[in-house]
């Protein structure tokens, strides 16, 4: 069974900075990709930004230069910098962990809102 739990959301002013941080647990292997995913209420989920195990990372058009995904020095760890937030960042952020013949596992989420 995985587990997969997400962190860091909370309330910033405009302009301002958080970090998400994401860990996955339990019987697992190196995922195979690790992402971060937003949703609003009666929105789909869109993908945020996703980092897989060779390093590449890919980004949403809308937090390019911003966003910055990381993974951490402990095993299916990464993290979300969110920086030069904007009201229209404020969403529910999930964690994927993804494996190759396992699935996708998510996180419950954690808020973050923008407002002044």
């Amino acid at each position: 069974q995985v587990q997969v739990v997400e962190s860091g959301g909370g309330l910033v002013q405009p302009g301002g900075s958080l970090r998400l941080s994401c860990a996955a647990s339990g019987s697992i292997s190196i995922s195979t990709s690790m992402g971060w995913y937003r949703q609003a209420p009666g929105k789909e989920r869109e993908l945020v930004a996703r980092i897989i195990s060779n390093g590449s990372t890919m980004y949403a058009d809308s937090v390019k230069g911003r966003f910055t995904i990381s993974r951490g020095n402990a095993k299916n760890t990464v993290f979300l910098q969110m920086n030069s937030l904007k009201p229209e960042d404020t969403d529910v952020y999930y964690c994927k962990y993804y494996k190759l013949g396992v699935g996708d596992n998510w996180g419950q989420g954690t808020q973050v809102t923008v407002s002044s």
